[in-house]
């Protein structure tokens, strides 16, 4: 796996984070409107930036959490492409077909107070909740079900708990 893999998508890291008991965290976009308005931290890779770096700097970001221990992540890059909707607003796609993402696994070791959806003068999510991993394919937007289908398959062992 390189960076020229898929060179029309856009470098993203994605994270799951789990609750020791092996449910996960949820945030709820903000101003976005339902139903699928529910998803788990991801964001752009920093040109020449680590992925297992990225991924924990958007935990932070977005969540304010810091205090995780890695779990695994995925192999390769799991990729989508951006809806037609998406990719007429120059804003949205930014020239990319779409994005690669490799996803990260880590377990909450922190207090919940620990969570501050302000952490970063750019919020993300007005929410938070924890809940169900094989959940979460349903409550995305449609077009990236598949990455989250992905996703609770090569981490579903992780949702038993401790």
């Amino acid at each position: 796996m390189t960076e020229l893999d898929h060179p029309q998508h856009r470098p993203n890291v994605g994270v799951v984070l789990f609750h020791p008991d092996g449910r996960v965290w949820l945030g709820r976009r903000h101003r976005q409107a339902p139903p699928y308005n529910w998803q788990f931290p991801q964001g752009g890779v920093d040109e020449g930036e680590d992925l297992e770096v990225a991924a924990r700097r958007e935990l932070a970001e977005e969540t304010g959490v810091t205090s995780v221990e890695l779990l695994g992540r995925t192999e390769g890059w799991i990729t989508y492409d951006f809806p037609p909707e998406v990719m007429a607003n120059p804003k949205h796609a930014r020239g990319w077909r779409g994005q690669k993402q490799v996803w990260f696994a880590y377990r909450f070791v922190g207090e919940e107070s620990e969570i501050d959806l302000e952490a970063d003068e750019h919020i993300e999510f007005d929410a938070w909740r924890w809940g169900r991993l094989d959940e979460t394919p349903e409550l995305i937007v449609p077009f990236k079900r598949g990455v989250y289908e992905a996703v609770v398959a090569a981490f579903q062992g992780f949702a038993r708990g401790d």
